[in-house]
């Protein structure tokens, strides 16, 4: 059987396993504001979106340590955040439904710097509509919804995106 197959009917799997195969989900639209949350970091802490990142331009991105995608595009997230982190970029790798020592094996290897937090019951995941992974929603300086990427994705699509809003 082709990978991508394989591949296409492991995140419809999962997909249907973050929804709970519940219709209620959020559906958000570009210029929505978004859903707050306050979630576990990785390391240490809490993190509260969006008060504890206002006038900033936060890409949030769903993960899972068994996604295909999300290792190679966390890295590739590094050095974009690296450009930009000192003109307001703020990045948040939302770990959906994993204990902490799961993420925290998966993190340890990728060398990045950028904060990791721990949605352990998919909460988060479903208060913004994640129907699989990974994926990444773009919010501007005002708290609202630019856009957001479902599934994989480039460092350029990525960069083309920021360079609108930063």
């Amino acid at each position: 059987m082709n990978v991508r197959i394989v591949l296409s009917l492991f995140t419809l799997f999962v997909s249907i396993f973050l929804t709970r195969c519940h219709s209620d989900t959020a559906h958000l639209s570009n210029g929505q504001v978004t859903p707050e949350f306050h979630l576990q970091q990785l390391q240490h802490g809490e993190a509260h979106f969006p008060e504890a990142f206002a006038g900033k331009v936060v890409v949030i991105r769903f993960w899972a340590d068994w996604c295909p995608f999300c290792e190679s595009e966390m890295q590739a997230i590094e050095p974009i955040y690296q450009t930009y982190r000192q003109k307001g970029l703020v990045v948040l790798a939302l770990n959906v439904r994993q204990d902490r020592d799961t993420a925290a094996a998966f993190i340890s290897k990728l060398g990045i710097t950028y904060d990791v937090l721990l949605d352990s019951e998919g909460e988060t995941a479903r208060a913004y509509g994640v129907i699989g992974l990974p994926t990444t929603f773009i919010i501007n300086r005002e708290g609202r919804l630019y856009t957001k990427i479902v599934g994989e994705s480039t460092p350029q699509v990525l960069e083309q995106i920021l360079g609108e809003l930063i």
